[in-house]
């Protein structure tokens, strides 16, 4: 994260700092692992710890169908339910003690605000436009982005049509870039899939000096609490610092190529305490006149693997469509279906869009998973006479 400073901020940190009507404003350190961690200063018009209400909690609690996993499972992205309200879109298929993932479709923009008091959040727009509003500015939202959102961060989502979905991770450490991107002084490195001018950060807007009652639902584990606030929650007149939500777009990732197939942690774009992140994008395929560029078999011992697919044709796969998951728990030998070797010898590049995330502990199923699996998916390898023909079908 590189540094920003934003509105109006004093000279020094935690010194007097007046309006022009000789009116205090109030400093706020948002961080996290206590005083330790990247964080950012704010100023607000009013104190912005004016509780008028709490109400009493919703349990959001992931429900558990299946506690451990050893089987190949696809989930139908297509089948998850829309709905109108935005954290009643959130549907989690899987989980473990670092992280919650899933798909959104909400329909409606927010009417209220939100904060995620537990979890850094990843958001992927598959699909719609918008803006999210934050405490600390807008940012303007579309196909393609991951919105990097810290734990803490109070933001409002604005969408200009019913039609959206959104990827969701949900990470109980915070969610950075990977560290082998980035010098001694965290800048990124010149070989890194990205650089800083990738990484877009709010836009300032004019403070909200209103106040009245407030509705700012925020979660806490696994209880969504209504706290109504006596005075707007974008009130900042100005901040600086390192720690504010973000967004980048999947098509910025520059591909890492080779001579023969490269391993996923070329793709890797954000890693968290025990799971990393991967962009699968548009790129050339191996250049080795004997290339194959079908990715080789393996077993991810120590991970499992969670595909979600966005955009094009996902060249390892037969049968796939987008806003698909697919689970392969470590220790499970996987790879290309029947066919996908094959076809891929002697082509030169894909289109493909996916996001990856590797955890490196066992997820669980919820039920909401369990709803939208597709039971073919497991036999899907077997070579028979129908997938042969499917496949030249597809030659």
């Amino acid at each position: 994260m590189s540094y920003i400073q934003l509105g109006n901020i004093p000279q020094k940190r935690h010194v007097v700092f007046k309006s022009e009507k000789d009116e205090y404003y109030y400093e706020q350190l948002f961080g996290t692992e206590g005083f330790h961690g990247i964080s950012s200063l704010l100023y607000h018009i009013h104190r912005p710890t004016q509780i008028i209400s709490v109400g009493e909690p919703k349990d959001v609690s992931p429900k558990v169908a299946i506690e451990k996993n050893a089987t190949p499972r696809m989930f139908k992205g297509r089948d998850v339910q829309p709905e109108d309200d935005f954290m009643d879109s959130r549907k989690i298929l899987m989980f473990n003690g670092d992280l919650k993932m899933g798909l959104a479709k909400p329909r409606k923009s927010m009417d209220y605000f939100y904060k995620n008091g537990d979890c850094d959040e990843l958001l992927f727009v598959h699909e719609g436009e918008g803006i999210m509003k934050t405490m600390l500015g807008n940012i303007t939202f579309g196909k393609g982005d991951y919105l990097i959102i810290p734990r803490g961060t109070i933001y409002q989502m604005e969408f200009k049509s019913e039609e959206n979905a959104f990827l969701v991770v949900e990470a109980h450490s915070p969610i950075y870039t990977p560290k082998r991107y980035r010098n001694e002084f965290g800048q990124l490195l010149e070989h890194s899939p990205f650089c800083e001018r990738d990484i877009i950060a709010p836009t300032f807007v004019e403070p909200k000096d209103e106040k009245g009652e407030f509705l700012i639902k925020v979660t806490k584990e696994n209880q969504l609490w209504d706290f109504i606030y006596a005075t707007h929650p974008f009130d900042v007149v100005g901040w600086d610092g390192y720690f504010y939500p973000y967004k980048f777009n999947i098509k910025n990732f520059e591909p890492i190529t080779g001579r023969v197939h490269l391993p996923p942690p070329i793709h890797q774009n954000f890693e968290a305490h025990n799971f990393v992140v991967c962009s699968f994008v548009a790129r050339l395929y191996d250049y080795h006149p004997q290339a194959i560029p079908a990715p080789y078999n393996h077993s991810n011992i120590d991970s499992d693997e969670v595909l979600f697919y966005t955009e094009g044709d996902f060249m390892s796969r037969n049968h796939i469509d987008l806003m698909d998951f697919t689970l392969h728990p470590g220790g499970i030998v996987h790879g290309p279906h029947p066919g996908a070797m094959e076809r891929s010898i002697g082509k030169k590049s894909t289109e493909e869009y996916a996001v990856m995330v590797d955890p490196f502990r066992p997820l669980q199923l919820t039920e909401e998973a369990m709803k939208v699996e597709d039971p073919t998916y497991l036999t899907s390898w077997l070579e028979n006479t129908s997938n042969h023909k499917e496949d030249r079908s597809q030659e």
